[in-house]
Protein backbone atom coordinates (compact mmCIF):
# COMPACT_ATOMS: atom_id res chain seq x y z
CA UNK A 1 0.00 0.00 0.00
CA UNK A 2 1.31 3.87 -0.80
CA UNK A 3 0.65 6.23 1.26
CA UNK A 4 -0.67 9.11 -0.02
CA UNK A 5 -0.40 12.84 1.24
CA UNK A 6 -3.10 14.15 3.37
CA UNK A 7 -5.58 16.50 1.00
CA UNK A 8 -5.54 20.00 1.93
CA UNK A 9 -8.74 20.88 5.03
CA UNK A 10 -10.52 22.32 1.82
CA UNK A 11 -10.92 18.93 -0.41
CA UNK A 12 -13.11 16.52 -0.54
CA UNK A 13 -12.95 12.84 -1.02
CA UNK A 14 -13.29 12.10 -4.30
CA UNK A 15 -15.40 8.93 -5.71
CA UNK A 16 -15.05 7.35 -2.55
CA UNK A 17 -11.22 6.77 -2.45
CA UNK A 18 -9.71 6.18 0.97
CA UNK A 19 -8.76 9.47 2.52
CA UNK A 20 -5.28 8.28 3.62
CA UNK A 21 -3.99 5.35 1.80
CA UNK A 22 -5.01 3.28 -1.52
CA UNK A 23 -3.72 0.62 -3.30
CA UNK A 24 -0.97 1.58 -5.88
CA UNK A 25 -2.20 -0.36 -8.29
CA UNK A 26 -5.99 0.88 -8.30
CA UNK A 27 -5.11 4.05 -8.39
CA UNK A 28 -2.55 3.41 -11.39
CA UNK A 29 -5.66 2.17 -13.19
CA UNK A 30 -7.62 5.18 -12.06
CA UNK A 31 -5.18 7.76 -13.50
CA UNK A 32 -4.95 6.06 -16.76
CA UNK A 33 -8.44 5.85 -17.55
CA UNK A 34 -9.01 9.45 -16.67
CA UNK A 35 -6.26 10.25 -18.84
CA UNK A 36 -8.22 7.95 -21.71
CA UNK A 37 -11.16 10.01 -21.25
CA UNK A 38 -9.03 13.29 -21.24
CA UNK A 39 -7.49 12.02 -24.54
CA UNK A 40 -10.85 11.08 -26.35
CA UNK A 41 -12.60 14.29 -24.94
CA UNK A 42 -9.31 16.08 -26.64
CA UNK A 43 -10.17 14.27 -29.46
CA UNK A 44 -13.33 15.59 -30.21
CA UNK A 45 -12.41 19.24 -29.16
CA UNK A 46 -10.15 18.40 -32.35
CA UNK A 47 -12.60 17.86 -34.41
CA UNK A 48 -14.12 21.55 -33.15
CA UNK A 49 -11.20 23.36 -33.15
CA UNK A 50 -9.79 23.78 -36.02
CA UNK A 51 -8.68 27.12 -35.86
CA UNK A 52 -6.72 29.33 -33.80
CA UNK A 53 -9.16 31.92 -31.60
CA UNK A 54 -7.92 34.92 -33.46
CA UNK A 55 -10.39 37.96 -33.02
CA UNK A 56 -12.37 35.53 -30.62
CA UNK A 57 -12.50 35.71 -27.06
CA UNK A 58 -13.12 38.92 -24.54
CA UNK A 59 -12.82 38.99 -20.64
CA UNK A 60 -12.94 41.90 -17.99
CA UNK A 61 -12.12 42.08 -14.87
CA UNK A 62 -13.20 44.40 -11.87
CA UNK A 63 -11.36 45.23 -8.32
CA UNK A 64 -13.54 44.56 -5.03
CA UNK A 65 -13.04 48.62 -4.96
CA UNK A 66 -14.92 48.77 -7.80
CA UNK A 67 -17.74 46.90 -6.97
CA UNK A 68 -21.08 47.12 -4.67
CA UNK A 69 -20.80 44.05 -2.15
CA UNK A 70 -16.61 44.45 -2.58
CA UNK A 71 -16.29 41.44 -4.44
CA UNK A 72 -13.78 41.01 -7.37
CA UNK A 73 -15.22 39.85 -10.40
CA UNK A 74 -13.92 38.51 -13.66
CA UNK A 75 -16.15 37.67 -17.36
CA UNK A 76 -15.09 35.94 -20.18
CA UNK A 77 -16.85 35.03 -23.69
CA UNK A 78 -15.73 31.45 -25.00
CA UNK A 79 -16.29 32.90 -28.52
CA UNK A 80 -15.08 30.67 -31.79
CA UNK A 81 -17.70 29.25 -34.59
CA UNK A 82 -16.14 25.95 -33.60
CA UNK A 83 -16.36 25.45 -30.14
CA UNK A 84 -18.93 23.25 -27.70
CA UNK A 85 -19.83 25.13 -24.53
CA UNK A 86 -19.69 22.77 -21.67
CA UNK A 87 -19.20 23.39 -18.04
CA UNK A 88 -15.83 21.88 -17.06
CA UNK A 89 -15.91 20.40 -13.78
CA UNK A 90 -12.80 18.04 -12.19
CA UNK A 91 -12.72 17.27 -8.41
CA UNK A 92 -9.50 17.92 -5.88
CA UNK A 93 -7.47 14.67 -6.38
CA UNK A 94 -4.22 13.33 -5.00
CA UNK A 95 -1.14 11.40 -6.73
CA UNK A 96 1.48 9.65 -5.89
CA UNK A 97 4.70 10.68 -6.17
CA UNK A 98 6.12 9.67 -9.84
CA UNK A 99 2.64 10.49 -11.50
CA UNK A 100 2.84 12.30 -14.82
CA UNK A 101 0.19 14.70 -15.86
CA UNK A 102 -0.62 14.54 -19.57
CA UNK A 103 -0.51 17.94 -21.63
CA UNK A 104 -2.71 18.19 -24.06
CA UNK A 105 -3.22 21.60 -26.66
CA UNK A 106 -6.63 23.06 -25.81
CA UNK A 107 -7.21 23.90 -29.06
CA UNK A 108 -6.03 21.31 -31.32
CA UNK A 109 -6.04 18.43 -29.13
CA UNK A 110 -2.46 17.30 -29.90
CA UNK A 111 -0.28 15.71 -26.96
CA UNK A 112 2.27 18.28 -26.39
CA UNK A 113 3.81 16.21 -23.51
CA UNK A 114 3.79 15.60 -19.88
CA UNK A 115 5.00 17.41 -16.71
CA UNK A 116 5.09 15.92 -13.30
CA UNK A 117 2.07 15.75 -10.77
CA UNK A 118 1.97 17.43 -7.57
CA UNK A 119 0.99 15.34 -4.34
CA UNK A 120 -2.56 17.58 -4.19
CA UNK A 121 -4.88 19.39 -6.36
CA UNK A 122 -7.62 21.66 -6.06
CA UNK A 123 -11.34 21.22 -7.46
CA UNK A 124 -12.18 23.48 -10.33
CA UNK A 125 -15.48 24.37 -11.57
CA UNK A 126 -15.24 25.85 -15.32
CA UNK A 127 -12.51 28.60 -14.80
CA UNK A 128 -12.69 29.41 -10.94
CA UNK A 129 -11.12 26.75 -8.63
CA UNK A 130 -12.23 26.11 -4.91
CA UNK A 131 -10.25 28.63 -3.24
CA UNK A 132 -11.56 31.11 -5.58
CA UNK A 133 -8.96 31.86 -7.99
CA UNK A 134 -10.02 32.69 -11.69
CA UNK A 135 -8.56 32.38 -14.81
CA UNK A 136 -9.82 33.81 -18.14
CA UNK A 137 -8.55 34.77 -21.24
CA UNK A 138 -8.15 36.26 -24.76
CA UNK A 139 -5.69 35.58 -27.59
CA UNK A 140 -4.18 37.92 -29.79
CA UNK A 141 -1.50 37.11 -32.34
CA UNK A 142 2.02 38.55 -31.79
CA UNK A 143 4.66 39.48 -34.33
CA UNK A 144 5.23 37.08 -37.46
CA UNK A 145 8.50 36.55 -36.18
CA UNK A 146 7.11 34.97 -33.44
CA UNK A 147 5.00 32.07 -35.11
CA UNK A 148 4.69 29.08 -34.62
CA UNK A 149 5.80 29.35 -30.95
CA UNK A 150 8.36 26.86 -29.60
CA UNK A 151 7.40 24.87 -26.87
CA UNK A 152 4.86 22.49 -24.42
CA UNK A 153 2.68 24.30 -22.69
CA UNK A 154 -0.27 26.02 -24.64
CA UNK A 155 -2.48 28.49 -22.93
CA UNK A 156 -5.13 26.23 -21.82
CA UNK A 157 -2.76 23.92 -19.96
CA UNK A 158 -1.16 26.41 -18.06
CA UNK A 159 -4.60 28.29 -16.88
CA UNK A 160 -6.06 24.60 -15.86
CA UNK A 161 -3.02 23.34 -13.90
CA UNK A 162 -2.63 27.12 -12.21
CA UNK A 163 -6.49 26.51 -11.35
CA UNK A 164 -5.30 23.21 -9.93
CA UNK A 165 -2.04 23.67 -8.16
CA UNK A 166 -2.33 27.30 -7.05
CA UNK A 167 -4.92 29.46 -4.61
CA UNK A 168 -3.91 32.97 -5.13
CA UNK A 169 -3.57 35.66 -8.43
CA UNK A 170 -0.17 36.24 -7.73
CA UNK A 171 1.01 32.41 -7.15
CA UNK A 172 -0.69 31.41 -10.40
CA UNK A 173 1.37 34.03 -11.77
CA UNK A 174 4.37 32.70 -10.49
CA UNK A 175 3.59 29.12 -11.29
CA UNK A 176 2.36 29.60 -15.26
CA UNK A 177 5.82 31.86 -15.85
CA UNK A 178 7.82 29.11 -13.94
CA UNK A 179 6.36 26.40 -15.91
CA UNK A 180 6.82 28.38 -19.72
CA UNK A 181 10.82 28.65 -18.52
CA UNK A 182 10.89 25.34 -17.48
CA UNK A 183 9.18 23.73 -20.46
CA UNK A 184 8.47 26.39 -23.32
CA UNK A 185 5.41 28.19 -24.07
CA UNK A 186 3.70 26.74 -27.34
CA UNK A 187 0.49 29.35 -28.03
CA UNK A 188 0.53 32.63 -29.28
CA UNK A 189 -0.20 35.74 -27.72
CA UNK A 190 -2.31 35.85 -24.53
CA UNK A 191 -3.73 38.00 -22.12
CA UNK A 192 -4.48 36.34 -18.85
CA UNK A 193 -6.88 37.71 -16.25
CA UNK A 194 -6.11 36.43 -13.21
CA UNK A 195 -8.33 37.06 -10.06
CA UNK A 196 -8.72 36.00 -6.29
CA UNK A 197 -10.99 37.79 -3.70
CA UNK A 198 -8.04 40.36 -3.27
CA UNK A 199 -6.42 41.04 -6.19
CA UNK A 200 -7.02 41.36 -10.32
CA UNK A 201 -4.09 40.73 -12.31
CA UNK A 202 -3.55 41.12 -16.11
CA UNK A 203 -0.60 39.23 -17.39
CA UNK A 204 0.37 39.25 -21.07
CA UNK A 205 2.12 36.52 -22.56
CA UNK A 206 4.05 35.45 -26.09
CA UNK A 207 5.65 32.74 -26.70
CA UNK A 208 9.63 33.36 -28.25
CA UNK A 209 9.02 31.57 -31.48
CA UNK A 210 11.02 28.99 -33.23
CA UNK A 211 14.41 27.67 -31.32
CA UNK A 212 13.93 29.76 -28.56
CA UNK A 213 12.09 28.78 -25.07
CA UNK A 214 10.05 29.90 -22.85
CA UNK A 215 7.77 32.93 -22.95
CA UNK A 216 8.42 37.17 -22.58
CA UNK A 217 5.50 38.43 -20.39
CA UNK A 218 4.71 41.44 -17.90
CA UNK A 219 1.75 41.43 -15.76
CA UNK A 220 0.09 44.45 -13.80
CA UNK A 221 -2.03 44.29 -10.77
CA UNK A 222 -5.26 46.71 -11.26
CA UNK A 223 -5.60 49.58 -8.36
CA UNK A 224 -8.31 49.01 -5.90
CA UNK A 225 -11.61 50.99 -7.58
CA UNK A 226 -10.65 50.42 -11.28
CA UNK A 227 -11.81 47.92 -14.43
CA UNK A 228 -10.08 46.29 -17.21
CA UNK A 229 -11.22 44.47 -20.64
CA UNK A 230 -8.96 42.54 -22.75
CA UNK A 231 -10.28 42.07 -26.55
CA UNK A 232 -7.29 39.86 -28.59
CA UNK A 233 -4.85 42.32 -28.71
CA UNK A 234 -2.14 43.29 -26.26
CA UNK A 235 -2.75 45.75 -24.22
CA UNK A 236 -0.24 46.84 -21.38
CA UNK A 237 2.60 49.33 -22.87
CA UNK A 238 4.92 50.91 -20.28
CA UNK A 239 5.35 49.70 -17.15
CA UNK A 240 7.29 50.27 -13.94
CA UNK A 241 10.73 48.44 -13.57
CA UNK A 242 10.79 48.58 -10.26
CA UNK A 243 7.64 47.72 -8.62
CA UNK A 244 7.02 44.22 -7.44
CA UNK A 245 4.23 44.54 -5.82
CA UNK A 246 2.14 46.16 -8.37
CA UNK A 247 3.74 44.70 -11.86
CA UNK A 248 6.17 41.47 -12.72
CA UNK A 249 7.95 40.57 -15.93
CA UNK A 250 10.12 38.10 -17.43
CA UNK A 251 13.67 39.03 -17.12
CA UNK A 252 14.30 39.39 -20.73
CA UNK A 253 11.15 41.14 -22.05
CA UNK A 254 13.09 44.10 -22.93
CA UNK A 255 16.68 42.27 -23.85
CA UNK A 256 14.68 40.10 -26.11
CA UNK A 257 12.85 42.77 -27.89
CA UNK A 258 17.07 44.97 -27.81
CA UNK A 259 18.47 41.16 -29.16
CA UNK A 260 15.65 40.59 -32.37
CA UNK A 261 16.29 44.20 -33.53
CA UNK A 262 12.60 45.52 -32.56
CA UNK A 263 13.33 48.23 -29.67
CA UNK A 264 16.63 50.67 -29.44
CA UNK A 265 15.04 52.96 -26.72
CA UNK A 266 15.09 53.59 -22.76
CA UNK A 267 14.14 51.20 -20.40
CA UNK A 268 11.96 52.90 -19.06
CA UNK A 269 10.29 53.86 -22.50
CA UNK A 270 9.89 50.45 -23.75
CA UNK A 271 5.72 48.87 -24.63
CA UNK A 272 5.33 45.66 -24.25
CA UNK A 273 2.15 46.12 -26.71
CA UNK A 274 3.70 48.32 -29.18
CA UNK A 275 7.10 46.32 -29.42
CA UNK A 276 5.46 42.59 -29.48
CA UNK A 277 2.02 43.09 -30.82
CA UNK A 278 1.84 46.37 -32.45
CA UNK A 279 -1.55 48.46 -32.96
CA UNK A 280 -2.89 48.77 -36.69
CA UNK A 281 -5.79 49.45 -37.90
CA UNK A 282 -7.59 45.63 -36.67
CA UNK A 283 -6.37 46.19 -33.56
CA UNK A 284 -8.62 49.47 -33.30
CA UNK A 285 -11.68 48.46 -34.99
CA UNK A 286 -11.87 44.62 -34.41
CA UNK A 287 -10.84 44.40 -31.07
CA UNK A 288 -9.80 47.74 -28.66
CA UNK A 289 -13.62 48.73 -29.70
CA UNK A 290 -15.02 46.18 -28.03
CA UNK A 291 -12.87 47.48 -24.81
CA UNK A 292 -14.07 51.03 -25.60
CA UNK A 293 -17.69 49.75 -25.46
CA UNK A 294 -17.09 49.24 -21.84
CA UNK A 295 -15.41 51.68 -20.82
CA UNK A 296 -17.54 54.18 -22.36
CA UNK A 297 -20.60 52.92 -20.46
CA UNK A 298 -18.67 51.82 -17.21
CA UNK A 299 -17.37 55.49 -17.06
CA UNK A 300 -19.13 57.36 -19.56
CA UNK A 301 -17.51 61.13 -17.24
CA UNK A 302 -14.05 60.12 -18.95
CA UNK A 303 -15.63 61.48 -22.74
CA UNK A 304 -14.20 58.26 -24.39
CA UNK A 305 -15.65 58.95 -27.86
CA UNK A 306 -15.82 56.71 -30.38
CA UNK A 307 -12.20 58.73 -32.66
CA UNK A 308 -10.35 56.02 -29.87
CA UNK A 309 -11.24 53.49 -32.10
CA UNK A 310 -12.84 54.13 -35.16
CA UNK A 311 -9.54 53.99 -37.11
CA UNK A 312 -9.12 57.60 -37.90
CA UNK A 313 -6.47 58.18 -35.99
CA UNK A 314 -3.61 54.98 -34.94
CA UNK A 315 -2.17 57.79 -31.96
CA UNK A 316 -5.05 57.54 -29.19
CA UNK A 317 -4.84 54.73 -26.42
CA UNK A 318 -7.45 53.65 -24.25
CA UNK A 319 -6.38 53.56 -20.57
CA UNK A 320 -5.33 50.27 -19.26
CA UNK A 321 -7.75 50.59 -16.65
CA UNK A 322 -10.55 53.02 -15.90
CA UNK A 323 -12.13 53.75 -12.76
CA UNK A 324 -16.32 53.45 -12.94
CA UNK A 325 -18.60 56.23 -12.64
CA UNK A 326 -20.02 54.20 -9.68
CA UNK A 327 -19.72 51.06 -8.03
CA UNK A 328 -21.25 47.56 -9.75
CA UNK A 329 -23.55 45.03 -8.95
CA UNK A 330 -23.12 41.65 -10.76
CA UNK A 331 -25.64 42.50 -12.54
CA UNK A 332 -24.30 45.99 -14.17
CA UNK A 333 -21.57 43.63 -15.41
CA UNK A 334 -23.70 40.83 -17.13
CA UNK A 335 -25.38 44.24 -18.90
CA UNK A 336 -21.79 45.38 -19.67
CA UNK A 337 -20.62 41.94 -21.49
CA UNK A 338 -24.29 42.39 -23.55
CA UNK A 339 -23.44 44.85 -26.13
CA UNK A 340 -24.21 45.31 -29.81
CA UNK A 341 -22.44 48.78 -30.10
CA UNK A 342 -26.01 49.97 -29.51
CA UNK A 343 -26.49 53.76 -30.24
CA UNK A 344 -23.11 54.00 -31.31
CA UNK A 345 -21.24 54.62 -34.98
CA UNK A 346 -20.87 50.54 -34.77
CA UNK A 347 -24.44 49.90 -34.17
CA UNK A 348 -25.02 47.36 -36.55
CA UNK A 349 -28.90 47.94 -36.24
CA UNK A 350 -29.05 50.62 -38.41
CA UNK A 351 -27.33 49.09 -41.86
CA UNK A 352 -28.80 47.13 -45.00
CA UNK A 353 -26.89 44.43 -43.18
CA UNK A 354 -29.54 44.44 -40.17
CA UNK A 355 -32.62 43.13 -42.77
CA UNK A 356 -36.05 44.01 -41.67
CA UNK A 357 -35.91 42.94 -37.57
CA UNK A 358 -32.45 45.31 -36.66
CA UNK A 359 -30.95 42.47 -36.49
CA UNK A 360 -27.64 43.48 -34.79
CA UNK A 361 -25.02 40.94 -35.91
CA UNK A 362 -23.20 39.71 -38.92
CA UNK A 363 -22.54 36.25 -40.19
CA UNK A 364 -18.60 34.95 -41.04
CA UNK A 365 -16.54 35.94 -42.49
CA UNK A 366 -15.19 38.86 -40.48
CA UNK A 367 -13.47 40.23 -43.45
CA UNK A 368 -15.29 39.83 -47.34
CA UNK A 369 -14.67 42.31 -50.34
CA UNK A 370 -16.26 42.63 -53.40
CA UNK A 371 -15.61 44.73 -56.43
CA UNK A 372 -11.75 44.51 -55.62
CA UNK A 373 -12.39 46.88 -52.41
CA UNK A 374 -11.84 45.13 -48.42
CA UNK A 375 -14.26 45.76 -45.56
CA UNK A 376 -14.99 43.78 -42.72
CA UNK A 377 -18.12 43.12 -40.53
CA UNK A 378 -18.05 45.39 -36.87
CA UNK A 379 -17.04 42.84 -33.71
CA UNK A 380 -19.33 43.82 -30.89
CA UNK A 381 -19.32 41.59 -27.50
CA UNK A 382 -22.17 40.16 -28.32
CA UNK A 383 -21.98 37.43 -30.92
CA UNK A 384 -23.60 34.50 -32.09
CA UNK A 385 -20.26 32.45 -32.25
CA UNK A 386 -20.09 32.57 -28.05
CA UNK A 387 -20.12 28.57 -26.85
CA UNK A 388 -20.42 29.76 -23.29
CA UNK A 389 -19.61 32.73 -20.91
CA UNK A 390 -19.71 33.93 -17.05
CA UNK A 391 -19.64 36.47 -14.55
CA UNK A 392 -17.28 35.20 -11.32
CA UNK A 393 -17.56 36.70 -8.46
CA UNK A 394 -14.78 35.94 -5.63
CA UNK A 395 -16.21 37.24 -1.89
CA UNK A 396 -13.14 37.08 0.74
CA UNK A 397 -15.48 37.32 3.88
CA UNK A 398 -17.16 34.37 3.12
CA UNK A 399 -15.96 30.68 2.93
CA UNK A 400 -14.93 29.30 -0.16
CA UNK A 401 -17.48 27.40 -1.09
CA UNK A 402 -20.23 29.42 -0.91
CA UNK A 403 -18.12 32.71 -1.48
CA UNK A 404 -16.80 31.05 -4.90
CA UNK A 405 -19.74 31.99 -7.60
CA UNK A 406 -19.78 31.29 -11.03
CA UNK A 407 -23.03 32.99 -13.02
CA UNK A 408 -22.64 30.78 -16.18
CA UNK A 409 -24.31 31.11 -19.79
CA UNK A 410 -24.62 29.42 -23.04
CA UNK A 411 -24.27 31.10 -26.06
CA UNK A 412 -24.80 34.57 -26.96
CA UNK A 413 -24.00 36.48 -23.96
CA UNK A 414 -27.09 39.35 -24.78
CA UNK A 415 -29.36 35.86 -25.23
CA UNK A 416 -28.24 33.69 -22.02
CA UNK A 417 -29.27 33.34 -18.43
CA UNK A 418 -26.75 33.35 -16.58
CA UNK A 419 -27.42 30.52 -13.85
CA UNK A 420 -25.27 29.82 -10.27
CA UNK A 421 -22.64 27.89 -10.17
CA UNK A 422 -21.28 27.93 -6.58
CA UNK A 423 -17.38 26.57 -6.38
CA UNK A 424 -18.45 24.02 -3.62
CA UNK A 425 -20.17 22.07 -5.66
CA UNK A 426 -19.35 18.37 -6.18
CA UNK A 427 -20.93 18.25 -9.49
CA UNK A 428 -22.50 19.90 -12.80
CA UNK A 429 -26.06 20.02 -14.02
CA UNK A 430 -26.55 17.10 -16.38
CA UNK A 431 -27.64 19.37 -19.39
CA UNK A 432 -24.19 21.37 -18.74
CA UNK A 433 -21.93 18.75 -18.09
CA UNK A 434 -19.05 17.56 -20.09
CA UNK A 435 -19.56 14.60 -22.49
CA UNK A 436 -23.71 15.43 -22.66
CA UNK A 437 -23.14 15.85 -26.62
CA UNK A 438 -20.75 17.86 -28.88
CA UNK A 439 -20.36 20.73 -31.56
CA UNK A 440 -21.51 18.36 -34.72
CA UNK A 441 -24.19 16.55 -32.80
CA UNK A 442 -27.36 17.79 -31.78
CA UNK A 443 -29.17 16.91 -28.61
CA UNK A 444 -31.90 17.96 -26.86
CA UNK A 445 -30.23 16.66 -23.60
CA UNK A 446 -27.17 19.79 -24.11
CA UNK A 447 -28.17 23.35 -22.94
CA UNK A 448 -25.60 24.23 -25.20
CA UNK A 449 -27.90 23.24 -28.30
CA UNK A 450 -31.37 24.43 -26.96
CA UNK A 451 -29.54 27.64 -26.06
CA UNK A 452 -28.76 27.83 -29.77
CA UNK A 453 -31.65 26.77 -30.56
CA UNK A 454 -33.77 29.45 -28.88
CA UNK A 455 -30.96 32.51 -30.13
CA UNK A 456 -31.33 31.25 -34.48
CA UNK A 457 -34.96 31.94 -33.71
CA UNK A 458 -33.85 35.27 -32.31
CA UNK A 459 -31.68 35.76 -35.19
CA UNK A 460 -34.85 35.50 -37.47
CA UNK A 461 -36.42 37.67 -36.16
CA UNK A 462 -34.73 39.73 -33.78
CA UNK A 463 -36.90 42.94 -32.93
CA UNK A 464 -39.34 41.12 -32.44
CA UNK A 465 -38.42 38.14 -30.84
CA UNK A 466 -35.55 39.31 -28.87
CA UNK A 467 -38.60 41.09 -26.30
CA UNK A 468 -39.78 37.80 -25.74
CA UNK A 469 -36.16 36.41 -24.81
CA UNK A 470 -35.08 39.23 -22.57
CA UNK A 471 -38.57 38.73 -20.41
CA UNK A 472 -37.90 35.09 -19.96
CA UNK A 473 -34.15 35.85 -19.66
CA UNK A 474 -34.81 38.93 -16.80
CA UNK A 475 -37.69 36.81 -14.83
CA UNK A 476 -35.22 33.96 -14.32
CA UNK A 477 -31.92 35.89 -13.76
CA UNK A 478 -34.64 38.02 -11.72
CA UNK A 479 -35.09 34.78 -9.44
CA UNK A 480 -31.94 34.10 -9.13
CA UNK A 481 -30.90 37.18 -7.67
CA UNK A 482 -34.09 37.09 -5.47
CA UNK A 483 -33.03 34.46 -3.61
CA UNK A 484 -29.45 34.50 -3.45
CA UNK A 485 -29.14 36.13 0.13
CA UNK A 486 -31.50 33.33 1.81
CA UNK A 487 -29.49 30.67 -0.04
CA UNK A 488 -26.32 32.02 0.94
CA UNK A 489 -27.22 32.65 4.52
CA UNK A 490 -28.18 28.83 4.65
CA UNK A 491 -25.37 27.75 3.14
CA UNK A 492 -23.05 29.72 5.65
CA UNK A 493 -25.05 28.28 8.35
CA UNK A 494 -24.51 25.29 7.23
CA UNK A 495 -20.95 25.42 6.97
CA UNK A 496 -20.58 26.04 10.48
CA UNK A 497 -21.68 23.04 11.39
CA UNK A 498 -20.26 21.14 9.08
CA UNK A 499 -18.67 21.94 5.61
CA UNK A 500 -19.53 18.94 3.72
CA UNK A 501 -23.02 19.76 4.82
CA UNK A 502 -22.76 22.84 3.01
CA UNK A 503 -21.25 21.23 -0.03
CA UNK A 504 -24.03 19.31 -0.34
CA UNK A 505 -26.86 22.21 -0.28
CA UNK A 506 -25.01 23.95 -2.67
CA UNK A 507 -24.33 21.10 -4.94
CA UNK A 508 -28.09 20.43 -5.01
CA UNK A 509 -29.30 24.15 -5.01
CA UNK A 510 -27.00 24.53 -8.25
CA UNK A 511 -27.80 21.81 -10.21
CA UNK A 512 -31.88 22.27 -9.35
CA UNK A 513 -31.61 25.41 -10.93
CA UNK A 514 -29.00 24.41 -14.01
CA UNK A 515 -32.22 22.11 -14.79
CA UNK A 516 -34.61 24.32 -14.45
CA UNK A 517 -33.23 26.71 -16.64
CA UNK A 518 -32.31 23.72 -19.09
CA UNK A 519 -36.03 22.79 -18.87
CA UNK A 520 -37.37 26.47 -19.28
CA UNK A 521 -35.46 27.02 -22.61
CA UNK A 522 -36.85 24.27 -24.01
CA UNK A 523 -40.23 24.94 -23.45
CA UNK A 524 -39.71 28.58 -24.18
CA UNK A 525 -38.44 27.87 -27.39
CA UNK A 526 -41.23 25.36 -27.99
CA UNK A 527 -43.39 28.42 -27.25
CA UNK A 528 -41.71 30.97 -29.64
CA UNK A 529 -41.77 28.50 -32.78
CA UNK A 530 -45.21 28.27 -32.36
CA UNK A 531 -45.37 32.23 -31.84
CA UNK A 532 -43.57 33.10 -35.07
CA UNK A 533 -44.42 29.63 -37.33
CA UNK A 534 -43.58 30.36 -41.00
CA UNK A 535 -43.25 34.63 -40.41
CA UNK A 536 -46.01 35.75 -38.64
CA UNK A 537 -47.19 36.54 -35.07
CA UNK A 538 -49.74 34.71 -33.61
CA UNK A 539 -50.97 36.41 -30.13
CA UNK A 540 -52.43 34.56 -26.90
CA UNK A 541 -55.37 34.89 -28.06
CA UNK A 542 -54.88 33.09 -31.41
CA UNK A 543 -55.25 36.13 -33.57
CA UNK A 544 -52.48 36.20 -36.52
CA UNK A 545 -50.66 39.38 -36.75
CA UNK A 546 -47.85 40.47 -39.33
CA UNK A 547 -46.17 43.30 -37.88
CA UNK A 548 -44.42 45.13 -40.25
CA UNK A 549 -40.51 45.12 -40.41
CA UNK A 550 -38.86 48.92 -40.05
CA UNK A 551 -38.94 51.56 -42.90
CA UNK A 552 -35.29 51.32 -43.94
CA UNK A 553 -36.02 48.20 -44.88
CA UNK A 554 -39.21 48.70 -47.18
CA UNK A 555 -36.80 51.56 -48.80
CA UNK A 556 -33.83 49.44 -49.44
CA UNK A 557 -36.23 47.11 -51.28
CA UNK A 558 -37.84 50.19 -53.41
CA UNK A 559 -34.02 51.14 -54.18
CA UNK A 560 -33.46 47.84 -55.04
CA UNK A 561 -36.68 47.39 -57.61
CA UNK A 562 -37.38 51.12 -58.72
CA UNK A 563 -41.03 50.52 -59.74
CA UNK A 564 -41.31 47.65 -60.47
CA UNK A 565 -43.13 46.58 -57.29
CA UNK A 566 -45.41 49.72 -56.99
CA UNK A 567 -49.24 48.93 -57.29
CA UNK A 568 -50.88 50.61 -60.44
CA UNK A 569 -47.61 50.91 -62.18
CA UNK A 570 -46.96 48.90 -65.02
CA UNK A 571 -43.09 48.10 -65.61
CA UNK A 572 -41.45 48.45 -68.34
CA UNK A 573 -40.95 44.95 -70.35
CA UNK A 574 -37.30 44.08 -70.76
CA UNK A 575 -36.79 42.01 -73.66
CA UNK A 576 -35.42 38.25 -73.51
Amino acid sequence: MAKLPNLPPQHGNRGGFPRTTINAISLSIVHMIRDISALFSAVLLTATLVSPLAHACSSMMVTRGATMDGSTMVTYNADAQFLYGELRYTPADRHMAGIQRKVIDWETGELLGRIPEVPATYAVVGNMNERQLTIAESSFTARKELTPPSGMLDYGSLIFIALERTKTAREAILLMTRLAAEHGYSSYGESFSIADPNEAWLMEMIGKGVGNKGAVWVARRLPEGTLTASANHARITQFPLNDPDNTLYSPDVISFAREKGWYSGADKDFSFADVYNPFDFDAYRLTESRVWSIFRRAAPSLGLGPEYVDGSTLDKRLPLWVKPDRKLSAQDVMALIRDHFEDTPFDMSKDIGAGPYGLPYRWRPLWWDIDGKKYFNERALSTQQTAFSFVAQMRGWLPDAVGGLLWFGFDDTALTVYTPMYVGIRKVPKNFAEGVADRGRFSWDSSFWVFNWVSSQAYARWSDVVVDVQKEKNALEGGFFASQAEVEKTAVEKYKQNPEAARNYLTEYSVRQGDKVHAHWRKFGEELFVKYLDGNVREDTGKINFPRPREAWYRAIVRDTGRRLERGVQPAVTPP
